[in-house]
């Protein structure tokens, strides 16, 4: 049975943009980015009121299917408290089916408020082992969420077991030579249709080549910017993906002509290059502003926050 929560208690979370798979580590390598969706939730006695302002104002749906409330729900159920009716207010940042965990940051962001409103009733909060578990259960992979919930670089695997998959990551500490530049386009694409076109099997000479380049590749992103080229090569999703969206491959082989380690942000159509310089070459940045792309620097995000507030 679960506490029902009184009206009039509040919340606030804060949850970062995060970038999925940086080339060979499909499902597994993530970064946040210092792009930030912001949530503030309120007890109500009844009903549910859901106010969006940014991205996505107009076309997500406001009612009970909306992610944030779900996983609020989720997250609330948890631990062990329910809300009989909620005000929810999103102002969103992070560029909807970008590749940049909209979605992830969405789950992550409903379970962090939630968190808050478990604090003010005095419950035990939510352990960031837990926001991982639950928040990947609704990506299905947790490279993304475990991005969110714990900030920076992360490393993050999947156990089978009975009761079903666990989910677990591990932060990196990200080299500080290392500048990061997303660079997003105008068009959008779908997640689902671009996993569509990946292979159900792979070769095992591509197999083994990618194994040993995200292995590379946190060596590179802890220790060693200079091997970020190497490190950054993939065969098992980004070429499959090019003909889906010709004008991120194209701006992929315009950085690394530049010798610049570049590669898809989750399923794209977002790119983002790995610099050690704090800047771009000139070839790259007209390319990117001649297709389309808004390219800037940005930090590695922090892992979410959340604040209980007091009660009205």
């Amino acid at each position: 049975m679960s506490n029902p929560l009184p009206g009039g208690l509040n919340a606030s979370a804060t949850v970062a943009a995060s970038s999925a798979n940086l080339g060979p580590g499909f499902d597994s390598l993530g970064l946040a980015l210092s792009l930030y969706d912001e949530i503030e939730v309120q007890t109500t006695e009844s009903g549910l009121h859901i106010d969006v302002v940014g991205e996505g104002a107009g076309q997500v749906p406001l009612d009970e299917s909306h992610l944030v409330v779900r996983a609020l729900r989720r997250g609330l159920h948890a631990g062990g408290v329910s809300a009989s009716g909620l005000n929810i207010k999103c102002r969103n940042v992070i560029p909807h089916s970008r590749g940049l965990g909209s979605s992830a940051a969405a789950v992550v962001g409903g379970l962090a408020a939630a968190n808050g409103l478990i604090a003010v009733s005095g419950a035990p909060e939510l352990t960031r082992e837990q926001l991982v578990q639950l928040s990947s259960e609704f990506e299905g992979h947790p490279d993304n969420a475990a991005a969110a919930v714990l900030g920076g670089a992360v490393v993050s695997w999947t156990e089978q077991g009975e009761a079903g998959p666990s989910y677990s990551a591990a932060p990196l500490r990200l080299h500080p030579d290392i500048h990061l530049f997303p660079a997003i386009p105008q068009v959008r694409s779908s997640t689902a249709e671009t996993r569509a076109v990946l292979p159900e099997q792979v070769r095992h000479v591509d197999a083994s080549f990618n194994v040993s380049r995200a292995a590379l590749l946190v060596v590179a992103l802890t220790q060693r910017p200079d091997l970020l080229m190497a490190a950054t090569e993939d065969r098992l999703h980004q070429p499959q993906r090019a003909a889906a969206m010709p004008a991120s491959a194209d701006y992929l082989a315009v950085l690394r002509r530049n010798g610049v380690a570049a590669v898809l942000s989750g399923a794209g159509p977002s790119v983002i290059a790995f610099g050690t310089a704090p800047q771009l070459p000139a070839e790259v940045v007209e390319f990117g502003v001649a297709n389309g792309f808004a390219t800037t620097e940005m930090a590695a995000g922090h892992g979410v926050r959340w604040t209980p507030g007091s009660g009205c």
